[in-house]
C-alpha cells in the first residue's frame, strides 16, 4: 500500500467516524457528559480527517479546490472549540460553540454530497460540486433559522440575552 492509499483509506475511515459522531451530536441534548464526550471523539476524527486531507493530492496532484475547502473546516472547527478552550472566558461561548459546530458538521455534510454527485458518470465536476455543496448549505441556512431563537435562548448568556 502506498502512502497515498493510506492517507486516502485514513481520510476516508475519518470522515466517516466524524459524520456518524457529528450527526448524533447535532439531534441529541447539548451540554451532558455524553455529549462532551462523543463531541470530543468528533473533533478528533475531523482533526485526524482533515490532516489526512491535506496529505492527500491524488485529484489534482498539488494544493487544490478541496484543500482550500479543508482550510475553511479547520478553521470553522477551531472556531467552534476555541470559546470552550479559552484561557479567559468568552461571552456567549456557548451559542458561539454551537452555531461554529453546527456548520462544521454541515460543511462535513456539504463535503459527503459533493464527494457522491462528483461519482454521477457524464456530469461535469465542479458544477455538480457547486450545486451540491450549495443545496446543502441552503439546508444548513433553513435549519438555523429554524433552531436559532432556541438555541439563542438556551444558551446565550443572560447578561446578553437582558441586553439584547
Amino acid at each position: 500500500m502506498t502512502a497515498g492509499e493510506l492517507f486516502g483509506k485514513l481520510h476516508y475511515y475519518s470522515a466517516l467516524t466524524a459524520l456518524i459522531l457529528g450527526t448524533w451530536v447535532l439531534f441529541k441534548a447539548k451540554g451532558s457528559r455524553l455529549h462532551r464526550k462523543v463531541g470530543l471523539a468528533y473533533v478528533i476524527a475531523m482533526t485526524v480527517m482533515l490532516t489526512s486531507s491535506f496529505l492527500t493530492y491524488r485529484l489534482y496532484g498539488y494544493f487544490g479546490l478541496f484543500h482550500w475547502l479543508s482550510v475553511i473546516s479547520t478553521l470553522t472547527l477551531m472556531a467552534g472549540m476555541w470559546p470552550l478552550w479559552a484561557p479567559k472566558p468568552i461571552s456567549n461561548a456557548r451559542l458561539i460553540h454551537l452555531q461554529f459546530m453546527y456548520w462544521s458538521v454541515i460543511g462535513l455534510y456539504m463535503g459527503l454530497v459533493a464527494e457522491l454527485f462528483t461519482r454521477i458518470p457524464d456530469t461535469p465536476f465542479i458544477v455538480m460540486v457547486v450545486v451540491s455543496s450549495g443545496l446543502v448549505y441552503l439546508a444548513g441556512i433553513i435549519g438555523m433559522l429554524l433552531h436559532y431563537r432556541t438555541w439563542y435562548d438556551r444558551f446565550a448568556d443572560k447578561n446578553h440575552r437582558q441586553s439584547t
